[in-house]
């Protein structure tokens, strides 16, 4: 209880949780909010036909936040709906895509460490030369730009898909393959994140679980008969996992906001909102130069996206507080 009331003591915390919570309720109240009827196109975008009109349609009657338009006349896409429906994306891919990548991040950490001898570690050669290379291939991963890396890895999945095929006796085309199975199966921007993400979590659960590993009550577990398993995962992760926890909370805005501006950037990432912006970039300084001639184009967007991030982060600056031991002890 003294924690809880120490996290909902500061106003930072109670307006990053108030965001969280507010973009989690829109995301499951979606269908009452946003209902879809039969005009919704490619399970991303609601059309409203009918309309003759080439450019975008102020807040109204028919549209509450407006409309972006199509290159095609008639159709334009609802910016409210993308909205509301963006933001069940939006958190899926976020959160998914931080705290798998925190999962796999602490999981190589900590075998490394373990691996690299002393204390409850002591290890052979082959160990110590284990953990050096998986370092050095961490390493490796942290030199490449993590958006860079996404685009490449994108680009050869749609090149794979789109051009390879398994050359067989049976005749049988890539596509019967598990390997084109999976990549239909798993959005390779999402993939590519968690591939290229890992790094920072690896190093600093490393470095924790090479203090903990010194501990008396981890010994103690060695010292019982407790296989490495045991102690990797009843002793060291748990003991380590706090700063990774925190990150993955900070992170969750990150990977949305990222996925959002490859989107725009014309990598097909599934972001509604980053597609919806990709769309109406034409009108975001109107016609006539004037940024407020179309804001309903972008600024409600940008808005949600602005605001999704921030509630992330305030919230994982929260839980820092929250679980940090040493904040405790000075109470």
């Amino acid at each position: 209880m003294r924690k809880l009331r120490r996290l909902l003591s500061h106003w930072q915390n109670l307006i990053g949780l108030g965001l969280v919570l507010f973009f989690v309720g829109v995301a499951l109240a979606a269908p009452i909010l946003a209902p879809l009827g039969e005009k919704w196109e490619n399970t991303r975008f609601f059309v409203i036909p009918d309309m003759k009109e080439y450019l975008p349609m102020p807040p109204g009657e028919r549209a509450v936040l407006g409309t972006v338009a199509l290159s095609v006349q008639g159709r334009q896409l609802d910016v409210y709906t993308t909205l509301i429906w963006g933001t069940r994306s939006a958190l899926v891919f976020g959160v998914t895509a931080a705290f798998l990548t925190a999962l796999i991040g602490t999981l190589i950490g900590a075998i490394s460490a373990f691996l690299s001898g002393g204390g409850v570690g002591e290890s052979s050669a082959a160990g110590q030369m284990a953990s050096h290379v998986i370092l050095r291939v961490t390493d490796a991963f942290l030199a490449f730009p993590v958006i860079a890396a996404v685009v490449l890895f994108v680009q050869m999945v749609n090149f794979i898909k789109e051009n390879a095929y398994l050359y067989a006796s049976d005749g049988l085309t890539f596509s019967s393959t598990g390997i084109n199975l999976l990549f239909e199966r798993v959005d390779p921007v999402l993939l590519a994140l968690i591939l290229f993400s890992w790094m920072p979590y690896a190093r600093m659960t490393h470095g924790m679980v090479l203090r903990i590993k010194e501990k008396e009550f981890v010994q103690a577990s060695q010292a019982l008969g407790a296989g490495p398993a045991r102690v990797i995962f009843r002793h060291l992760i748990p003991n380590s996992i706090t700063p990774a926890v925190v990150m993955a909370t900070a992170q969750v805005g990150g990977m949305v906001l990222l996925q959002a501006a490859l989107d725009f950037i014309g990598i097909n990432a599934g972001s509604e909102w980053g597609s919806l912006l990709a769309i109406g970039r034409r009108w975001m300084l109107g016609l006539q130069g004037n940024p407020l001639e179309y804001w309903w184009v972008f600024l409600p967007i940008t808005a949600a996206l602005v605001l999704f991030g921030i509630g992330w982060n305030l919230l994982g600056d929260g839980i820092n507080d929250w679980l940090n031991p040493r904040l405790m002890e000075q109470e």
